[in-house]
């Protein structure tokens, strides 16, 4: 038994049973993949994985066990690796985050920037990826620190703090009849076209949440992952907007208007995330401290290790 069978084991789970994929990721051949899979199962005298016509199509009973025991193995022997790192060099190594689009690209730069002054030795690595994505790279232990406003809080092996509270607003054209209305309501919205981001990405569940309560069905024309491709369908005039409050800059979108959203949608909370007994550096601790000051080291690793 190695470590390589191991993570073979992991990442056919994560690829849901594709060998190809599994020999893409950890650079590999398929029957390599195969191979190393039969193996461990002689070896431990299970079969781990059930099969139709040579191919895996799920987990058997017994896999389901022993997944769980192989993923904390991998992330204890992770933090060993973290660990005695730590103890040669305090304020050198990688810190690894997994971040939505709209918190990489509006709201981190600034600490990132500072914090890379400050740990000039700390190779840092920023994962754009969707909420479902970076809960994934927390429990397999890719990333320390994860960050979106979805999704990370209901998976029972992850902990999350609040960062800050952001509500969406509505852009459109300067001179677009939504500004000349006298109220901005949900069934006013509901009459022009609108442009948003995709199901699952930046508080868009509070969106439908809010029109599907008032029984309306507004017409949606263009999804899109991130705010700066929202804008620029809006700016060409395809229909109005709707976007994190974060994402609207006053000196770059010149050529948009905005109106608030926050009494139309639920206001949403950014969070940050961290797998449960996920060791974590030093200068990671600090790099949350300096996003959430109210939550200080000691408080955050009761937190992980609870």
């Amino acid at each position: 038994m190695n470590f390589q069978q191991l993570k073979i084991v992991r990442e056919a789970v994560r690829q849901n049973f594709n060998l190809t994929e599994v020999g893409r990721k950890l650079f590999t051949s398929q029957s390599g993949v195969s191979k190393s899979l039969n193996e461990l199962e002689n070896e431990l005298g299970i079969e781990i994985f059930v099969r139709s016509k040579s191919r895996l199509v799920g987990l058997s009973s017994e896999g389901e066990a022993v997944v769980d025991l192989i993923n904390k193995i991998l992330t204890d022997a992770n933090n060993l690796l973290t660990l005695s790192s730590q103890l040669s060099n305090k304020a050198k190594g990688n810190l690894v985050l997994a971040t939505t689009h709209a918190q990489a690209r509006y709201t981190l730069p600034n600490y990132i920037n500072k914090f890379a002054l400050d740990y000039p030795d700390v190779h840092l690595t920023l994962h754009q990826s969707s909420p479902e994505e970076i809960c994934d790279l927390l429990l397999c232990g890719e990333a320390d620190i994860g960050i979106a406003s979805e999704g990370v809080h209901l998976h029972e092996q992850l902990i999350t703090i609040p960062w800050y509270e952001w509500y969406h607003v509505v852009i459109a054209q300067q001179d677009h009849p939504v500004f000349n209305l006298d109220e901005i309501t949900l069934e006013n919205l509901a009459q022009f076209p609108i442009i948003t981001y995709h199901a699952g990405l930046t508080g868009r569940s509070r969106v439908d949440k809010a029109f599907e309560e008032k029984g309306l069905y507004p017409d949606i024309v263009l999804t899109a992952l991130d705010a700066d491709v929202i804008k620029t369908y809006v700016e060409s005039g395809l229909g109005i907007g709707i976007i994190a409050s974060i994402a609207f800059d006053t000196e770059k979108d010149k050529n948009l208007q905005l109106v608030s959203a926050e009494h139309l949608f639920e206001r949403n909370f950014a969070k940050i995330a961290f797998r449960k007994n996920h060791y974590l550096r030093g200068y990671a601790y600090d790099f949350v401290e300096r996003l959430s000051p109210g939550h200080n080291r000691e408080k955050l690793k009761e937190l992980i290790n609870t």
